[in-house]
């Protein structure tokens, strides 16, 4: 996409509808609680990676970060850490959308699939590793307690999430860029 494109009204508007694709796919799972909170299982993170796959590391990364944190300001429970979802999804975006726009050397459909992969992968360490703190210096929990409630409760759904991600975001990406390229809604 061209400089003078970046902040125009119809990206603008891809922003604001993929942010609103998030918002609503994260709702489409299924809350499992635990003994310790609840984790879920969802289709958010497709949304995410589809949206840095198709708008690039600032767009996407507004679109994954803003319709995650408006989710988590709709549930009490999450809304205090609103926030954060912004930025690791953001993050997960922005690496996602940043190697699929700048890693020019990898054949395309190769590069479609390691930018998701390497989003998702960024998501999951960020989400873990926040979990793992949280649960060890805000909750003061001990560190058995901790594996059990992030790293047997948390990390397969949230390992499982980003298979999911990987392999619907790839597969959308492909199926729709070409409609989009020729409805002249994707450049380049």
């Amino acid at each position: 996409m061209k400089q003078r494109d970046t902040f125009s009204i119809q990206r603008l508007a891809l922003v604001g509808m993929m942010a609103a694709m998030v918002f609503a796919l994260t709702y489409v799972g299924i809350d499992i609680p635990t003994g310790l909170g609840k984790t879920k299982i969802h289709f958010g993170n497709v949304m995410c990676l589809l949206s840095a796959l198709l708008l690039g590391p600032v767009g996407g990364g507004l679109a994954a970060g803003v319709g995650s944190a408006l989710f988590d300001l709709m549930d009490p429970m999450w809304a205090p850490e609103c926030w954060i979802t912004f930025i690791n999804k953001f993050v997960m975006a922005f690496v996602a959308g940043g190697i699929m726009h700048k890693a020019g050397f990898l054949a395309p459909q190769v590069r479609v699939w390691v930018a998701a992969l390497c989003g998702s992968l960024s998501y999951s360490i960020l989400y873990l590793g926040k979990n793992v703190l949280e649960s060890l210096y805000v909750k003061g929990f001990t560190w058995q307690v901790t594996q059990v409630e992030v790293l047997a409760t948390k990390a397969p759904v949230t390992l499982f999430n980003g298979v999911v991600a990987v392999i619907c975001a790839a597969l959308l990406y492909t199926a729709l860029t070409p409609a989009l390229r020729k409805a002249n809604v994707l450049h380049a």
